[in-house]
């Protein structure tokens, strides 16, 4: 069976634990089980990443200070909140939070095992946009004052002309400029320059 990825059970509740972890490892997915919020915050930053599926009601960290924990470190694992009979306007609110989905006891397997094959879809596109974004903001970071001016003329249409003339240097010198803007944006194309511009919100489309 292939690997479908990790989840991280929270419950307070062994007899859960325990039917969770055999369904999802019947399911094809690695399983770590924890006993509270608490214990799971505390290896977070050595855990590899997974979907978290956590009971909404626990003692002392329960399932929305669990999120707002998540949201407030801006750490981007995906989770399923599971909820009791009359939790959910509590569900809703873990929603606003950021859980990407709610179950309601007793579920369906199935419902289950499909939400957190979509939650971990979102949360690994999710990821790599944000990795991309981070790197795009460091090649960025890189350009020197003269050559992000020289970008921004670029990505706006101007020729290298009339950039020379906006700053009161030689074309000669903008072309340089451009050299070192197209290596450390690592742009192949003015094309190309312009897409990652429109990425890094320098540029509206």
């Amino acid at each position: 069976m292939p690997h479908e990825g990790t989840v991280y059970v929270i419950d307070d509740d062994p007899a859960m634990r325990d039917s969770l972890e055999f369904l999802l490892e019947s399911a094809g997915f690695t399983v770590k089980l924890f006993e509270s919020a608490t214990g799971f915050l505390a290896l977070l930053p050595n855990l590899q990443f997974g979907c978290v599926v956590s009971d909404i009601r626990m003692p002392g960290i329960n399932g929305m200070d669990l999120l707002r924990n998540l949201k407030s470190n801006r750490t981007s694992i995906p989770v399923i909140i599971m909820t009791g009979h009359g939790d959910i306007p509590l569900a809703v609110e873990a929603i606003k939070l950021g859980a990407l989905d709610f179950l309601e006891k007793p579920f369906e397997d199935e419902r289950l095992v499909g939400a957190i094959r979509t939650a971990l879809k979102q949360g690994e596109d999710s990821a790599k946009n944000e990795a991309v974004a981070s790197d795009l903001s460091a090649r960025i970071a890189s350009l020197s004052q003269r050559e992000r001016q020289v970008m921004d003329g670029l990505v706006a249409g101007l020729s290298n002309k009339l950039i020379a003339r906006d700053y009161d240097i030689s074309p000669r010198t903008i072309e340089v400029y451009r050299a070192n803007v197209m290596t450390k944006m690592q742009a192949r194309s003015l094309s190309e320059l312009v897409r990652l511009a429109l990425r890094a919100g320098i540029l509206e489309d």
